[in-house]
């Protein structure tokens, strides 16, 4: 190896972390070595028992993230699935779901033979899969869509249910230790559809017929013994066997899982191997929290949503988010957006200075592919939601008014994702900051200082930039004897926006104008009359 190639091997960035494992797996990736298959096989899952939320998403982006990192280092082409298991049987009805009663008569039925509450698909599973896809290609992510049900249906997984079969009673063996004393009676690696009801059977399995290929088992409402074969579709197996026999079927090489899955993983390599496959590589994320610090369901609709996410920031910030540090836990709520939007900024203005080095491990190569576009924008996110608050503004023409002013060059045609950010911001602003704002009256100390930064910033020359209006802020805390110096900042959100904190306040100041700073500090100060001056 040498140049690029030497510098994303030994880049620290966690998706080449996991992309050398794969190499390691394959035994060097060596340019000239191709897997038998000719490929590596990237897979991600989705239940869609309901509407894909933003952790679906969140896998999807990060293991493609892992696959451009490895094509970084290897020649070996890649394949992405994402694959659905839509064969399952629908366990409840989800809360965030209209028309709930259509459900009802078909609890345990494959979900894709649940009617679709929306009304626009054929089934419940359809229409998921179908909010599935639109997502991803919103992203234009590269990947192939798999259906459980047209897998099991057309023969693609039946050479592998057989081997399940065959290995019937060693893969019970590794499953049963895990279940409690009443389910270990009725366990088995298959669950037979039932020809009649056609709902998924949880039912002891009475014989079991490798060189037939079927299972039998006495049939709940009935009590007669039914034959059914394990391909074709006629069964489902257990997610534990679900997942090792998917891996072996398709050969999947990586796939990430969540920590609430870790003991799933050990069990299906386990089984993995017993069909005489090597598990694939995988990385453990930590789980998304919403709000309450309580893991996000699909069923119960809590955390956002990608349409709420969109909403209120720009697709970058929603791929800088899954970027960072996969391994801990974060929380999923509105309040994070910001942050995000700021953070893909900065890295996307860092990126055009950067060398090959220093771009590798920066989340904006990972999130665009390696093609990142250039950026350049001086106003961030957090300033535009604080110009929304000084003029309690409700139009976009509004905010361009002022960044027409800072920079005369800049316009919504001109500058794309400037003009998005004042739309998400305006939304934000609208929806989380105008309903909750708590304007505080400065006190003794506060009010002397905000004087003395109105005399400050009234001198200087026009139209300072931020930092000439920063340093004023600054000086002034330090000769009021602020201690720590952010309370004094805190002091000015509080006042000035009725809010715990913000922007730089020289930047928003810059953009802002100090005529109108002055004004607003004034303002302020008067809301109390606690000084005769204002």
């Amino acid at each position: 190896m040498n140049g690029e190639k030497d510098l994303a091997y030994q880049a620290k960035a966690w998706p080449f972390e996991e992309a050398r494992k794969i190499l390691k797996r394959l035994g060097g990736g060596d340019l000239d070595y191709k897997p038998a298959k000719g490929y590596v096989l990237f897979e991600t899952g989705y239940g869609p028992s309901g509407l894909p939320h933003i952790g679906t998403f969140g896998e999807v982006a990060r293991t493609t993230m892992v696959k451009r990192a490895f094509t970084e280092l290897s020649a070996i082409p890649t394949r992405l699935i994402a694959f659905s298991d839509d064969l399952d049987g629908l366990r409840k009805i989800p809360e965030n779901i209209p028309n709930p009663e259509l459900l009802e008569p078909h609890i345990g039925k494959p979900l894709t033979d649940v009617p679709d509450p929306f009304g626009t698909h054929q089934s419940f599973g359809d229409h998921n899969n179908a909010k599935l896809k639109s997502f991803l290609d919103q992203f234009a992510f590269e990947y192939e869509f798999y259906s459980s049900t047209d897998c099991y249906k057309n023969g693609r997984f039946d050479n592998v249910l057989l081997e399940i079969l065959q290995n019937y009673n060693e893969i019970k063996e590794v499953i049963l230790p895990t279940l409690g004393p009443e389910r270990r009676v009725t366990y088995s690696p298959f669950l037979p559809i039932c020809p009649r009801s056609g709902v998924v059977l949880q039912v002891p399995v009475e014989e079991v017929k490798p060189e037939a290929g079927t299972i039998i088992y006495k049939d709940p409402e009935t009590s007669r013994l039914t034959e059914a074969l394990v391909t074709g579709g006629h069964c489902k197996l257990q997610w534990k066997a679900d997942w090792a026999m998917r891996w072996r079927a398709l050969e999947v090489d990586y796939e990430m899982s969540g920590k609430d899955l870790i003991d799933s993983v050990k069990l299906s390599s386990k089984i993995c191997r017993i069909l005489g496959s090597r598990p694939p590589n995988g990385l453990t994320y930590e789980l998304f929290l919403d709000e309450n610090s309580e893991k996000i369901s699909k069923s119960r609709g809590n955390g956002l949503t990608i349409d709420e996410w969109l909403t209120y920031g720009p697709q970058e910030s929603l791929s800088q988010f899954m970027f960072n540090k996969p391994k801990t836990a974060k929380r999923l709520y509105f309040d994070v957006i910001p942050k995000s939007v700021d953070e893909y900024l900065t890295n996307a203005s860092r990126y055009s200075e950067q060398d090959y080095e220093g771009r590798i491990e920066n989340s904006v190569w990972h999130i665009h592919g390696g093609s990142a576009p250039k950026v350049k924008i001086d106003i961030t996110f957090s300033v535009l939601l604080n110009l929304a608050s000084a003029c309690n503004a409700e139009d976009a023409s509004v905010l361009w008014a002022f960044i027409s002013r800072y920079r005369p060059e800049a316009t919504p045609s001109s500058d794309p994702l400037l003009d998005r950010l004042v739309l998400h911001s305006l939304a934000f602003y609208r929806d989380f900051v105008k309903p909750y704002k708590s304007y505080r009256q400065p006190n003794e100390k506060e009010q002397a200082a905000m004087i003395e930064l109105i005399e400050r910033i009234e001198v200087l020359q026009d139209n300072p930039d931020a930092e000439a209006i920063q340093n004023e802020v600054y000086a002034t805390g330090k000769n009021h004897n602020f201690e720590p110096l952010r309370d004094w900042f805190k002091a000015l959100y509080e006042v000035l926006f009725g809010q715990s904190q913000g922007p730089r306040f020289g930047s928003f100041a810059a953009i802002y104008g100090v005529s109108e700073t002055v004004h607003l500090i004034k303002g302020a100060l008067s809301r109390g009359n606690q000084d005769e001056r204002y």
